[in-house]
């Protein structure tokens, strides 16, 4: 099963603290969805909200088209995986999988085969009979998603799912969570303040700041044509560079650039894997002032001639980048220019 999921003016307080401001989101049924943004963003009241373990202040939730907004969690078509994953310790694998199928007055036989299924799925059918203490963190994730599977939900909650496990193995998990997703076709809506994760798993991004969605798109929109200043810095990093209205375009620290200015003042956004020694937009002439090696490209950092102590960051790939001192003719791709929030 898979649902449609509806924020219709959402809008939350905790007492004289506005947690969300007039929400509204449409998720499509089968999408997956990650709600993006720092700590106190809104992120986790909204998914909260949408489990029912909160009502909102004002505003509707529908699911499937049915206002949810005063139905109890139990009763909607929703199940939650927290990032402490609640394995009973003292139930085999199946048992914990087949719980929320038992709580639910299943019987025995069809919620084993069902608890063997999901455990199939994660990878983990020859380990049914061991207890979670037996399992590593990654294991232990797979087995909450399987439990928080079986009971066939409309839509899947998943609050910081993956925050427990360490790099290599939440990237491993990244993968296998977003080729579970598209094997059930389950509408997920996932909460992270990771942007690798992010972009890893989202069909769409929703970037959240102060209560309010500041950005949605996919993975490639938000991050190379980003909204608004914050979702471009929340994005990754980013090269930010004023901008003015000039007669021929854009008057930047550059000199003039060949740019539609959409209003008389704002910011040229660049990020650093969009400026190297080749592309459609000619920054000019600049110094390389030091690099650093990172693997898969060297980090360097360029001083327009035209505007001493200004830097500007660029990623270039590895052994391509000219000696410190040298000067180079720099251009840049995927420019944007966004509203200076700052003088606004």
């Amino acid at each position: 099963m898979t649902a449609e999921v509806r924020f219709e003016a959402v809008h939350h307080r905790f007492g004289q603290f506005t947690a969300l401001e007039k929400v509204d989101l449409t998720i499509a049924p089968g999408e997956f969805i990650v709600l993006l943004g720092p700590s106190g963003c809104g992120k986790t009241t909204l998914l909260s909200i949408l489990g029912g373990f909160l009502t909102p202040t004002s505003g509707k939730v529908l699911i499937s088209g049915k206002d949810m907004t005063q139905v109890p969690p139990r009763q909607r078509p929703t199940t939650t995986m927290f990032q402490d994953y609640a394995l009973f310790p003292h139930m085999s694998l199946r048992e914990n999988v087949a719980f929320g199928l038992r709580m639910r007055g299943v019987g025995k036989a069809d919620r084993r085969s069902r608890a063997q299924e999901m455990l199939e799925m994660v990878g983990l059918g020859d380990k049914a009979g061991r207890r979670p203490h037996e399992l590593s963190g990654g294991q232990r994730q797979r087995v909450a998603l399987a439990r928080a599977l079986a009971v066939s939900p409309d839509v899947l909650l998943l609050d910081e799912p993956l925050g427990a496990l360490d790099l290599k193995l939440r990237r491993q998990m990244q993968d296998e969570l977003k080729a579970i997703q598209r094997r059930v076709g389950t509408t997920f809506v996932h909460v992270t303040h990771d942007q690798e994760e992010a972009m890893a798993v989202a069909d769409r991004i929703v970037v959240m700041n102060h209560g309010r969605i500041e950005h949605c798109g996919t993975p490639e929109e938000v991050y190379l044509q980003p909204a608004s200043l914050f979702s471009a810095g929340f994005m990754g990093e980013m090269n930010r560079i004023p901008v003015t209205a000039s007669s021929s375009g854009a008057e930047t620290a550059f000199g003039q650039l060949a740019l539609p200015m959409p209003q008389s003042r704002g910011v040229l956004c660049l990020r650093p894997e969009n400026v190297g020694l080749a592309g459609d937009l000619a920054l000019g002439p600049a110094r390389l002032v030091d690099a650093s090696f990172f693997g898969s490209h060297h980090r360097c950092h360029f001083e327009p001639l035209a505007a001493p102590g200004v830097q500007l960051v660029a990623h270039l790939p590895q052994g391509s980048h000219p000696a410190p001192g040298q000067e180079v003719q720099l251009y840049a791709n995927h420019p944007v220019i966004l509203r200076d929030e700052a003088a606004a």
